[in-house]
């Protein structure tokens, strides 16, 4: 082979190489920022046929509904914490920050932010509900089998006779 040759060939496959590492690099990188869905009961059980579970430390969004009665507020600072359940489960939320107007217990949201393990999770954002007629697809689907929840069903009735007994 001569030397032209060689040349050619060098250079070809340095260029293959470095579409192969771009490509690469390219995939890890996207890798990092997808945030799968999961519903409480999804990550306390498993998600689909294989029942896969979320991994602590793992970037995702959740989305279920906040229990009535388990919002907790610091009074010096902006951390909020509370519980989002489904008809399969509850996880604890942890929030540092304002919620959106709209929050409030009973409410569907949907939160992204980082599953610390267990049932604890860290929320980077939460999104809520914005209008009576409108709830994700993931959610609604996933909120279905929330018509005959006993978690909630019971939360609803002591916060509704927490209230009356609050009022004169």
């Amino acid at each position: 082979m001569n030397s032209r040759r060689r040349n050619r060939l060098c250079s070809v496959i340095i260029v293959l190489a470095g579409a192969a590492l771009t490509t690469a690099l390219v995939l890890y990188a996207l890798r990092s920022n997808i945030d799968l869905f999961y519903t409480p009961g999804e990550i306390l059980h498993g998600k689909g046929k294989q029942q896969e579970k979320p991994q602590p430390g793992q970037r995702l969004r959740m989305g279920g509904i906040v229990m009535p009665g388990s919002l907790k507020r610091d009074a010096d600072s902006l951390s909020i914490t509370f519980k989002v359940c489904d008809a399969r489960g509850v996880i604890a939320v942890d929030y540092q920050g304002i919620l959106p107007d709209l929050f409030r217990e009973g409410q569907s949201i949907v939160a992204q932010g980082i599953f610390v393990g267990g049932n604890r999770f860290h929320a980077r954002e939460i999104l809520a509900k914005h209008d009576e007629n409108y709830t994700p697809p993931e959610v609604s689907e996933a909120m279905k089998a929330n018509d005959q929840d006993p978690i909630l069903a019971g939360s609803s009735e002591q916060h509704s006779e927490q209230n009356e007994d609050a009022q004169p």
